[in-house]
């Protein structure tokens, strides 16, 4: 049957709005004295243009629509009205309308901070260097002085939309310039100067506006975050860091996971680790920190502390989930950080030969998203047992969603077959690999590797060669080449340049920095060997940069702290090639 004026059901949202701004609430219970009526500003006339312009807008007639509410917000004087103009306008992408919508707005309540935050918006969208300065002015202005730090603070944010950024930072400088004059504004508005240099890729007036605004406060956490941002460019942003870690200031965990992950980034685990554990010890009852410290244990060879770590991590997070099962439901510390502990557990089990509980942690998860991640594990274990074609063949048989899952079945069988020495079917299988994926770096990268190993140095160089052909910044090849023919006495002023152009690209890397140490050491500059070899040593106590480093100490006459080295490293890696094959050629028995 057909249903009369059917379309009257469904009232336009505009419609509602005004209804409930202009009408009174009623109330819940009846009052004794009834209260003097209120009289709604929602005529007839006003119901009938909303709607018309609610109906205007649905068939796509973005310009009289717009009108519509303009003409009905300036009668009113309701922002509502004009907000769903800027609305209709910007549903139907037309920024002229959107404009004349936020222009009408503003000349009607010209002390409206909601319409000068909307101008500015779009005038970011739109990348109006030119014209986003006086709003963005006016709206300083007339924000509340004890609400102008927060705004201040904010801007960055809201301008990053404008796709020149280098004229978006100079724009925030000439606003925020009356605001570096005013103690209450000031530290607010050099760090929004510098988050704006800092997106330019201006890192050294980033940088500067950071250790300013840190002059003024040493205990505010603002100017070390954007120092940690700034660490992968300026290295030297890291004495901000420090010198707030070291103010007595109340470190939030939030704080220290950040620079923990630039650290890592920067192949300083043994760092890391440190600000991790601090983060853990200062707020027991925060799980982020325990998950990401389990994963720098498993990296750093510290199965038995990882498994401790996780199983923490683990119990800290059903009890969050018990008591607020809602907030934690499907975030990185729910599902998903669940997931990721229990893998690491399984791993954590495998490095300590406890196969049955590392197979027990792998049956917990059922993420068909993680499934060739879970087989890739379980291949593993196998492969630990002795059982390397049953490894292959389990992960062969892993369906491949897309091409990257192809790609990651072939890394990890050859992970398997590196693993288990097997370095002739680990070169087989890359150089397949390869064949398949000719202009993938990485893959390249991994082959040369190999190659190395069987002692085919001629194809290493040339794949590596390949690799940074078709990846100029890929650091790594740059660094395996130069220390490549450090370790072999050749050509070494070209080794040098290679291992100084890999730290360039990747600053403070301790296995660059051992690399460079290395050539330095064949050039026989032992110092400056030793000084390098020192600070890899310290950020990665790793067994190959511990090899070289006691070698160095050996030459140098300081065999104490050669032999102390090297038994440090032999404990974290007995079967680490590099040291091995060092303590024989010395004849040095630990």
């Amino acid at each position: 049957m057909r249903t009369r004026n059917r379309w009257w059901i469904v009232i336009p949202a505009a419609l509602v709005v005004v209804a409930c701004g202009f009408m009174p609430a009623r109330a819940q219970t009846a009052p004794e004295v009834a209260p003097a009526p209120t009289h709604s500003v929602l005529d007839s006339q006003l119901f009938q243009q909303l709607l018309i312009g609610e109906l205007e807008a649905r068939r796509g007639q973005t310009a009289s629509a717009v009108q519509l509410m303009i003409d009905a917000g300036r009668r009113t004087r309701d922002e509502a009205l004009f907000r769903r103009a800027t609305e209709i306008a910007l549903q139907a992408r037309s920024a002229e309308q959107a404009l004349l919508a936020t222009s009408a707005w503003r000349r009607a309540l010209p002390n409206s901070l909601d319409a000068l935050r909307t101008q500015v918006q779009i005038d970011a969208a739109l990348d109006r260097g030119a014209e986003i300065a006086a709003p963005l002015t006016a709206l300083l202005a007339q924000t509340p002085a004890a609400e102008r730090a927060t705004l201040i603070a904010q801007l960055p944010r809201l301008l990053q939309r404008m796709p020149d950024r280098r004229r978006s930072a100079a724009t925030l400088d000439a606003v925020l310039a009356p605001y570096l004059s005013e103690a209450s504004t000031r530290v607010a508005a050099l760090l929004a100067s510098g988050r704006a240099r800092a997106s330019a890729d201006d890192a050294e007036g980033a940088l500067e506006r950071a250790r300013a605004a840190q002059a003024l406060d040493v205990r505010g956490a603002d100017a070390a975050l954007l120092a940690i941002e700034l660490m992968p460019q300026r290295p030297d942003a890291e004495e901000l860091v420090r010198a707030y870690l070291q103010s007595g200031a109340a470190v939030e965990p939030g704080l220290r996971m950040a620079y923990a992950r630039v650290l890592m980034g920067a192949q300083r685990l043994a760092d890391a680790t440190a600000q991790l554990e601090q983060a853990t010890q200062e707020r027991p009852d925060v799980a982020p920190p325990l998950l990401a410290l389990g994963a720098l244990q498993l990296e750093l060879h510290r199965a038995q502390s990882a498994q401790k770590t996780l199983e923490r991590y683990l119990t800290l997070r059903d009890l969050q989930a018990s008591a607020a099962p809602a907030a934690s439901e499907g975030d990185e510390q729910g599902g998903g950080g669940r997931t990721q502990a229990w893998l690491m557990l399984a791993q954590a089990a495998e490095q300590l030969g406890q196969y049955d509980a590392a197979e027990g942690w792998l049956a917990r998860v059922d993420d068909p998203a993680r499934a060739l991640e879970v087989q890739s594990r379980r291949a593993s274990l196998l492969a630990r047992q002795g059982r390397i074609d049953e490894a292959r063949a389990l992960l062969r048989q892993v369906p491949e969603r897309d091409g990257v899952d192809a790609r990651t079945k072939l890394l990890a069988e050859a992970a398997l077959l590196r693993e288990a020495r097997r370095w002739a079917d680990a070169f087989q299988v890359l150089a397949d690999a390869v064949q398949r994926y000719p202009e993938d770096a990485d893959l390249l990268y991994e082959q040369a590797m190999m190659a190395e190993k069987i002692g085919r140095t001629d194809d290493m160089e040339r794949l590596l060669r390949r690799s940074i052909e078709l990846k100029p910044d890929n650091a790594h090849a740059r660094n395996a080449l130069g220390y490549s023919l450090a370790d072999r006495g050749l050509r070494l002023p070209e080794a040098r340049a290679l291992v100084q152009r890999a730290l360039e690209l990747a600053p403070g890397d301790p296995y660059i920095t051992d690399s460079l140490g290395w050539v330095e050491y064949r050039q026989g500059n032992l110092l400056e060997a030793l000084r390098l070899l020192r600070q890899a040593y310290a950020a990665r106590p790793d067994a190959e940069i511990g090899a070289h480093l006691g070698e160095v100490l050996w030459a140098m006459g300081q065999h104490d702290e050669a032999r102390r080295i090297w038994a440090e490293s032999k404990g974290r890696d007995a079967a680490n090639d590099v040291l091995r094959e060092t303590l024989a050629r010395l004849k040095i028995d630990l």
